[in-house]
């Protein structure tokens, strides 16, 4: 049944698809398609606004309008369905092999002794696993059992003059883009890694530009859904990959 009603409205001229608006919907009605915040249904938005004070272009607000009457049954099903999408396997034996998931043997004593810095052009890999995408790791991967894990957007690997000696060296990295890929199936599977890995430590590694701000929000909303508590450090490098903050959760 349709009523007139306060719902939420979108100003896609003014969003830039940062995703902060993502883990503060409760209900989970806010996604990003495409680039942009959107709507997924009238229904399972219930018009508070609690997105509203998220948003730091101004995109959001809301207005009274006829729309589907707020399903509290539907907004369960929904969030229940995502979270079956983000815990369910990405991975497939004969598909793809950049998603299958492999633990790099780590080197010998001799080896470590011998091998050259990091700091030094040609040196040997930090890369401990594989995959290394958000999106392809499971919240079952062994190797991110008590692990210390680098959440890194995906410019800072080119950014970074020495990501890996700076940044990767003995952490399971896992990389994304907080702006194009999906915010809410990021939030569950972080929150499933967190209640099933008993992470050592988590580092946030992201730009200055606002979109990549949206990690931090995606990380603490995983925190508070999940039963564990794990210190973070969150660090942002500049367009120049220069260090410009670094802050302890």
């Amino acid at each position: 049944m349709k009523s007139v009603r306060k719902i939420i409205k979108i100003n896609e001229e003014l969003c830039d698809g940062c995703g902060l608006c993502v883990p503060d919907c409760a209900e989970g009605s806010l996604q990003i398609i495409d680039g942009k915040a959107r709507l997924v249904e009238d229904k399972l938005c219930d018009g508070l606004g609690a997105c509203l004070g998220s948003c730091p272009t101004g995109a959001l607000q809301i207005i009274e309008r006829e729309a589907d009457e707020f399903d509290e049954e539907a907004v369960e099903e929904f969030l229940e369905n995502l979270k079956k999408q983000a815990s369910s396997t990405p991975v497939k034996p004969s598909g793809c092999p950049s998603a299958q998931i492999k633990t790099f043997a780590p080197l010998s004593p001799c080896q470590t002794a011998n091998k050259p810095s990091l700091k030094t052009a040609g040196g040997p890999s930090a890369l401990r696993h594989w995959p290394i995408q958000i999106r392809l790791i499971p919240p079952t991967a062994p190797f991110l059992q008590r692990a210390d894990v680098l959440v890194a957007a995906d410019c800072s690997a080119v950014t970074a003059a020495n990501f890996q000696g700076d940044f990767l060296q003995d952490k399971v990295v896992m990389m994304g883009c907080p702006k194009f890929d999906d915010a809410q199936s990021y939030v569950d599977k972080f929150t499933a890694i967190f209640d099933q890995c008993k992470l050592k430590s988590l580092t946030i590694l992201i730009m200055e530009v606002p979109c990549c701000g949206s990690m931090n929000g995606i990380i603490k909303e995983a925190l508070k859904r999940s039963n564990t508590t794990v210190p973070v450090e969150q660090i942002t490098l500049s367009v120049r990959g220069e260090v410009v903050a670094r802050n302890q959760w």
